[in-house]
């Protein structure tokens, strides 16, 4: 196909929507021991592990697992040998999210038309096709060393050899909610302007520092969608504060801007936590004060707010409902990258009201690494 074939292709594609997507893609991680990192998610989160690439499977640079648990697709690589791209960019950043995919209807149209709007091309577009299925993915570059794979798939992924997993127990976590990034002071405006521009994104909310603070810190944030509300990202940059907050902790540590957490979706965050719990998972400490306070200022939310305090969990409301939450510690060495775990009871916002008792817990850890 032709550039012109394809600008046409693009406008077409245009006309019908400003950037058709149909949801996330896989989010692929890249770290040191893929093996290791896959059976990490699936003992600890209940994923299944369904699909492996790798030397046995003719490629011999890097060996990758494919995750699922319902709409949540994550893909963990790693590099068979030290002198490769996925080492270094392991020894730079530490375990991270280097791709998080986006579902598109025709990827190349996609591709296309987000060039034409001013993207950087990363990887252009290839089909991938065999018995198992149909792919035709493209990428281009976001912030820091973070990519966007634009995904056009018709049946399993085929570039996974399947597997069949009768270990994994679910946990309960079904989608992928949000994705937020961290960028460096006064970036922020310029990636809102990339998801304005590229992909026709459009800001759902923004919170300043004055409604994201503590004491000591803060931060301002903008939360993009896209795709018809389906893509949601949220992008950080740290504020002045009196000490370094979690956006500058997370910059230093990652040495660029990449994916602080990505928040995952359970229609029962209780159960899944005391789950998650009881395979080994700390989540964030909400101290006991915050449940009066909460209680009151929701005395409609109809809850065990016993329970809810004995899992740590947040509860915020707006004007659609109101909505569940907590955050994991951190996962890795490095203090970077965290999951959070939501429950949307209608609610269509971030948790507004839990940004101080959040901050504060992350706070308490910042504190005890020394890094506040």
């Amino acid at each position: 196909m032709t550039d012109t074939d394809l600008t046409l292709r693009a406008r077409e594609f245009a006309s019908k929507d400003p950037f058709p997507m149909k949801g996330f893609g896989p989010a692929e991680w890249w770290v040191g021991n893929a093996f290791m990192t896959a059976q990490a998610l699936r003992a600890l989160l209940g994923l299944e592990i369904i699909g492996y690439r790798g030397p046995e499977t003719g490629v011999s640079d890097r060996s990758s697992y494919l995750l699922r648990s319902d709409q949540i697709q994550f893909i963990v690589t790693g590099a068979q040998d030290g002198d490769h791209e996925i080492s270094e960019h392991v020894k730079l950043h530490g375990p991270g999210l280097r791709d998080i995919g986006l579902a598109v209807p025709d990827a190349r149209a996609a591709y296309a038309m987000a060039l034409e709007n001013g993207a950087t091309p990363h990887r252009p577009p290839e089909v991938i096709e065999n018995e198992r299925g149909r792919m035709v993915i493209a990428t281009i570059k976001a912030y820091g060393d973070t990519v966007h794979s634009l995904i056009e798939c018709e049946g399993p992924d085929p570039r996974f050899e399947p597997l069949t997993d009768t270990v994994a127990r679910s946990t309960g976590l079904h989608a992928i909610d949000h994705v937020v990034a961290n960028v460096e002071l006064g970036k922020m405006n310029e990636w809102v302007e990339f998801y304005e521009r590229v992909f026709a994104f459009t800001m759902l909310k923004h919170f300043d520092d004055d409604a994201i603070s503590t004491e000591y810190t803060a931060l301002m944030s903008k939360v993009m969608q896209g795709g018809g509300g389906v893509i949601k990202l949220p992008i950080n940059e740290p504020a002045h504060g009196k000490k370094k907050s979690q956006i500058e902790e997370y910059l230093d540590f990652y040495k660029a801007p990449g994916v602080q957490h990505l928040a995952l979706s359970t229609d029962d965050l209780q159960t899944t936590i005391a789950d998650i719990h009881g395979r080994g998972i700390e989540t964030i400490y909400v101290p006991h004060e915050y449940y009066p306070e909460a209680e009151q200022r929701m005395p409609d939310v109809d809850i065990d707010w016993d329970r809810i305090e004995a899992l740590s969990i947040l509860v915020d409301q707006d004007d659609d409902g109101y909505l569940l939450q907590t955050f994991t510690k951190m996962l890795q060495d490095r203090p970077t990258v965290f999951f959070e775990f939501i429950e949307r009871r209608g609610a269509t916002g971030f948790g507004l009201g839990n940004f101080k008792a959040l901050f504060e817990s992350i706070e308490r850890e910042q504190a005890k690494r020394g890094n506040l």
